[in-house]
């Protein structure tokens, strides 16, 4: 009888239990980190878990050019898409509709509100000087100047670094001198160029003082009185005012905007832009572990946008009044409204006060992500609840189930005995494969959704795809009359190349599938990839070894019936023997 090979395979015949337990450890591992994570089920998908899904209609500008072609759809996508993502949000789905619609899919959970709320503020963002500001309050009528002084203000020091520390505010304000009136602050908007390094620290309270009245100076002109007037007559705690501030203002004109500090609103009065969102090349939120700032807000200019920041600085801090501010506007609501001390000129600010976490990743998201190039409106706002997805995810479930048993059924019908290591197989990769799905929701921010659900389904059938090549290859090994344990070692290296080339192909499918598609596509994509590169590990590493140890078992080895292996049910020939060839007969002649 035909022995298998001396040499590598012969070695792996008498090891496998080195594979067995090299994967056992590897599930052990695996399990003992997604508890470690507390993170034990996997990620769910806004069909599955419920959430938002967002319409959002670009429009043009009143007066603009038509801007709304496919490369700035394709940038409004990735902005906000970043966006939402730099939340924290996981599986946040943001594609285009036709040639002016973007689709937000939002999924519930923490970040879900905010997200939506930075999804929906599509404005540009514009640093734009301050040249007027005050708390306004429903029923009262502050005089112009007067400014929020819940906190302590800033003094000017010099530092390597550009620094500026956002005002803030408290209900109780009191009023601070601003040193002239509204149409001496629009006529006083002028470029500098001054240079410097700047930094801002915290020390007294400022003192107050009788303010400036905001009375329109004949000479401004009637644009300037008329902005002038509605500033004086803005009470930004009104929602319907607040809502209208700035509205239509272009970027080289002076506006008005509201802004929330703290539970205070304030009024603004703006100067032209002086540098445009698009001019931040990164923003993050870091905390200063060193100087004892706490949260920062760090931000880097391109180079155009170093110049005019730098110009923008230098003119503030001239001014040496308590309105030496920019405010920093998204879609027409001043967000923050940081100090100034000198000019600013490396290209690189910080921007520090008293954040928490959530406001310094918040506003580093806004400068990071906030200028779109296309103005966007809601056209629809949709919400899947969470029973809905739950149906979903049962049914998905239930389908999953059926196509298990249908496997395990075939599988006891056709292989009898040899479904003791098919089953388990089954079993090992359905454990790896739910263990990996769960560690990499908070890894790669992956979520199961119902398309993913499907991919899983389909890996059963892959998956006993392989144990069927490999049995097969064994049956035919034993039809020609081999015996199991050396029929296991010949039928191996047939069945392995058949095995990685079905995986390879239908792993290429995936990978295309996940390339050239968008949105809920992409996770069938991802887990028929996943699922079939765990196949390849559990045929090499569990299927095979274990099919070693079963061929030196008697049940198995002497071919029962319900083995699955009765050499006499699958049509074997005669035992192989190895015979010598009859000694050629002698010619007389030769003799």
């Amino acid at each position: 009888m035909a022995a298998p090979k001396k040499g590598r395979s012969a070695g792996a015949q008498s090891r496998p239990w080195r594979s067995l337990a090299l994967i056992l450890i590897a599930i052990v591992a695996l399990t003992g980190g997604m508890f470690a994570s507390g993170h034990t089920t996997p990620r769910l998908g806004i069909d599955l878990a419920g959430g938002t899904s967002i319409t959002l209609e670009a429009v043009n500008e009143p007066g603009q050019p038509n801007a709304i072609n496919k490369t700035n759809m394709a940038t409004a996508v990735d902005i906000m898409n970043r966006r939402v993502n730099g939340l924290g949000v996981s599986e946040a789905e943001v594609q285009t509709q036709g040639d002016r619609n973007i689709i937000v899919n939002i999924p519930r959970g923490t970040n879900s509100k905010e997200a939506r709320d930075q999804v929906g503020t599509t404005a540009k963002l514009y640093f734009r000087p301050v040249l007027q500001r005050e708390a306004s309050t429903t029923g009262a009528s502050p005089s112009p100047g007067t400014s929020p002084s819940g906190s302590p203000s800033p003094s000017a020091s010099s530092g390597a670094k550009g620094k500026a520390t956002p005002g803030s505010a408290s209900p109780t304000a009191s009023a601070t001198s601003q040193g002239r009136a509204v149409t001496d602050g629009l006529k006083a908007d002028a470029t500098p160029s001054a240079t410097g390094a700047a930094s801002a620290k915290p020390s007294g309270s400022a003192k107050p003082s009788t303010p400036a009245s905001p009375t329109p100076s004949g000479g401004a002109g009637d644009a300037t009185g008329k902005l002038a007037a509605a500033y004086t007559a803005l009470d930004c705690a009104k929602p319907d005012q607040r809502a209208n501030a700035g509205k239509g203002a272009r970027p080289g004109e002076p506006t008005l905007a509201c802004g929330k500090d703290g539970k205070t609103w304030s009024k603004f009065l703006l100067g032209p832009v002086a540098v445009d969102g698009t001019e931040v090349k990164k923003a993050q939120a870091v905390f200063d572990t060193q100087g004892g700032a706490g949260w920062q807000v760090q931000m880097t200019f391109n180079d155009s946008g170093t110049k005019k920041f730098a110009d923008i600085t230098g003119q503030l801090s001239q001014k040496q009044t308590p309105q030496n501010e920019f405010a920093i506007v998204l879609d027409d609501e001043v967000v923050s409204h940081p100090y100034v001390q000198t000019s600013i000129t490396g290209g690189s600010a910080e921007i520090s006060g008293s954040f928490t976490q959530e406001d310094a990743q918040s506003l580093s998201n806004m400068l990071s992500y906030g200028a779109l190039p296309l103005t966007f409106k809601e056209a629809s706002v949709t919400t899947v609840t969470a029973a809905l997805g739950g149906e979903q995810l049962h049914a998905g479930l239930i389908a999953g189930a059926i196509g298990l048993a249908l496997v395990v059924i075939y599988l006891l019908l056709f292989y009898r005995g040899l479904s003791v290591i098919a089953v388990p197989s089954l079993l090992v990769s359905a454990m790896l494969t739910y263990v990996i799905m769960a560690l990499l929701g908070p890894t790669i921010g992956f979520a199961l959704n119902l398309p993913a659900v499907c991919g899983a389904i389909v890996a059963i059938g892959i998956t006993a795809d392989s144990f069927i090549v490999f049995f097969e290859r064994i049956r035919d090994e034993i039809r020609e009359g081999r015996s199991l344990r050396p029929a296991v070692e010949r039928a191996w290296p047939r069945a392995r190349r058949t095995i990685l080339v079905s995986d390879f192909v239908s792993f290429l499918a995936a990978a295309v599938l996940f390339i050239v598609t968008v949105g809920k596509v992409q996770g069938f994509a991802f887990t028929l990839g996943l699922t079939t590169l765990l196949d390849v590990v559990v045929v090499f590493l569990f299927t095979k070894p274990l099919m070693t140890i079963l061929a030196r078992r008697k049940f198995y080895a002497n071919g029962h019936k319900w083995s699955g292996l009765d050499p006499k049910a699958l049509g074997a020939k005669p035992p192989l023997r190895r015979t010598r060839r009859p000694a050629r007969p002698v010619d007389p002649k030769e003799a």
